[in-house]
């Protein structure tokens, strides 16, 4: 039951991404900006922290690859690179403390990152026009604040829910 739990959440993020790219997106941050919700990246590393490191990549490989042949040209890398952010995510909450606020700082910058990688291997594969400055203002930093109010918005939900679902099925095994 914990599966199927965590898996139809984590298919609501996936949908979710899409949905609100499409329909707000482009209102809230202007034509000129490019704004990419990463909510589904959110919840594994949410999944990650509250949950288990395990699932956190495990999740992250199959919606990783899902999210490759749905949104992106480049076939591969968000199945390697949100499993590699979540393992990342693990070992820098053992070393840090895992409250409120480190982990809303902490998952701002792997989303960050991520948006680096992506647009390294955009600029590696020729399909990038923008030069890193036009990257960071166009698209690094909307959607580093559209992602930062995401997780400060869903914080306190997400973590109890995956709190309430990995003690429960604790409690069952």
């Amino acid at each position: 039951m914990k599966h199927f739990i965590l898996s139809l959440i984590a298919l609501i993020f996936f949908v979710f991404d899409s949905i609100f790219a499409q329909l707000f997106a482009s209102e809230l941050f202007g034509k000129e900006n490019i704004v990419v919700p990463h909510f589904m990246m959110v919840f594994i590393f949410f999944l990650t922290i509250f949950g288990s490191r395990r699932y956190g990549m495990i999740y992250g490989a199959a919606l990783g690859l899902a999210y490759d042949v749905v949104y992106t040209e480049i076939l591969g890398i968000f199945m390697f690179l949100i499993p590699f952010l979540a393992y990342l995510m693990a070992k820098c909450m053992k070393v840090l403390q895992s409250n409120w606020l480190i982990v809303i700082v902490v998952s701002t910058v792997f989303i960050a990152i991520s948006e680096m990688v992506v647009y390294e291997m955009n600029v590696i594969m020729s399909f990038a026009a923008l030069t890193f400055a036009e990257f960071a203002e166009r698209r690094l930093w909307p959607t580093a604040l559209l992602n930062l109010v995401f997780i400060i918005a869903s914080y306190y939900p997400i973590q109890k829910l995956i709190r309430k679902i990995v003690t429960k099925s604790e409690m069952e095994s």
